[in-house]
């Protein structure tokens, strides 16, 4: 399949760029379900692409430009859905390969949006409070015609949180000149955000990693447990596990990873990273490792939860656990995808392992737009309900069809959106 999003720099013989490897996935589906050609040559591009230009005043007086960008992979279904990302490796061929996987996995989750990722490529470390909030609303007010609550609904990413999603609704809402607590979710609780919002990527990847091993008889208790990442994902699933009665033996962040055989003490190292910096560095509950070292410990369920192409043909054939469960957005390159199916590992896929997050903020979207509620139990039972039963259909898929966990579900996913494609027809 060839892309008109393909890397302009010559990439080696064995890198797949991020986007032209998410079409590699659909192909695969559509060669599965025999998908008209007429079709997939509109899934396999995005419908609408933003840059945009944000001039700021930094602190010090200097005006800086950056780039801002929206991709808008697919709408057939209901409104474009997608997180906004602040990281330094932001690049247009990153946020439509996102857009498009979102696509997938809203589709699976029988949730009535269409993909969509946002991002500027900046580290917000380097950038006072007031720079990112300045930064914030002139990246809102340049997107304000392609956002809105039944057009394209942004969310937190990688490098973003709450704290941006109140700035961007608050930008909207006074250019529009009323409140719209729609036109974002992952916002505070004061301004129409939902109880269950902040663990909920991570409680969807401690349900996927639950229904797993129920289909082999077995519960969480005493299960070993690795996750690569300790922050708003890699956290939430290794606290809802460890209670759960798992055995997290490793965790990882930026300065590298921790391991202890017996179990690390997860409501203690919460504590520490909150009172470090929100960093695991110099936590005394565990040995220091290496990121890469902890990709290839043994152990039963390994959880990539940090960022893309973490899993590679170089560390694949050393990885020893029996389930890799992607909390991240796309952490096993293509070839290593191939390799760890060859090895009998079974991948979960990040379609519906991390499919969570969007889950509730589907969910606060819903309640925002009725200006009705719910409580906590309501937002996780309702969560829950949708991430057990994506589960078991992909799971039946993929024992019916005999393909892989990854495969089932690009098919019904994929299968879902080109239906409707097919059946709205072509305008004109």
């Amino acid at each position: 399949m060839v892309s008109s999003l393909q890397a302009t720099a010559a990439p080696t013989p064995a890198y797949i760029c991020p986007f032209d490897r998410t079409c590699s996935y659909l192909q695969q589906a559509a060669d599965e379900l025999q998908i008209d050609q007429n079709v997939l040559v509109i899934l396999e591009q995005p419908r609408k692409v933003v840059t945009v230009s944000i001039p700021v005043k930094l602190d010090n007086g200097q005006v800086t430009v950056l780039a801002g960008h929206r991709v808008q992979h697919c709408d057939v279904l209901g409104p474009y859905k997608g997180g906004t990302r602040y990281h330094p490796a932001v690049t247009l061929q990153e946020l439509s390969a996102l857009a498009m996987l979102m696509t997938w996995k809203c589709a699976l989750l029988g949730i009535p949006y269409g993909g969509a990722k946002g991002g500027i490529a900046i580290d917000p470390k380097y950038y006072s409070v007031g720079e990112l909030e300045r930064i914030t609303r002139r990246y809102v007010s340049e997107l304000i015609k392609d956002i809105g609550p039944e057009l394209d609904i942004p969310a937190p990413d990688i490098g973003t949180s709450s704290r941006e999603m109140a700035w961007m609704m608050d930008t909207y809402s006074m250019n529009m000149g009323r409140a719209i607590p729609g036109v974002v979710t992952g916002k505070p609780l004061s301004i129409g955000g939902s109880k269950g919002r902040d663990l909920a990527t991570g409680r969807g990847v401690m349900i996927t990693v639950r229904e797993a091993l129920l289909e082999q008889n077995r519960s969480l208790k005493g299960v070993e447990i690795v996750i690569q990442g300790f922050g708003k994902v890699g956290a939430a699933a290794a606290q809802l596990l460890h209670e759960a009665g798992a055995k997290i033996l490793a965790v990882s962040d930026v300065s590298g990873g921790i391991f202890n055989e017996q179990g690390l003490d997860i409501p203690a190292l919460q504590q520490y990273v909150v009172e470090n910096n929100y960093s695991i560095a110099g936590f005394s509950g565990g040995e220091m490792i290496s990121n890469a070292e902890l990709l290839t410990l043994p152990c039963e369920v390994l959880i990539p939860a940090a960022l893309e192409d973490q899993i590679t043909e170089e560390n694949a054939d050393k990885i020893q656990a029996k389930f890799v469960v992607e909390g991240a957005n796309a952490p096993i390159t293509l070839i290593a995808d191939q390799m760890l199916e060859t090895k009998g590992v079974m991948v979960l896929p990040d379609i519906l392992a991390n499919a969570g997050g969007v889950v509730v903020s589907y969910l606060e979207w819903v309640q925002g737009q009725s200006y009705v509620f719910w409580d906590e139990k309501r937002v996780n039972r309702e969560m829950e309900k949708l991430m057990v039963h994506a589960y078991h259909r992909v799971s039946e898929r993929s024992q019916k069809r005999g393909v892989s966990m990854r495969l089932a579900a690009y098919t019904l996913g994929v299968g879902r959106v080109a239906q409707a494609l097919s059946d709205r027809g072509l305008y004109p």
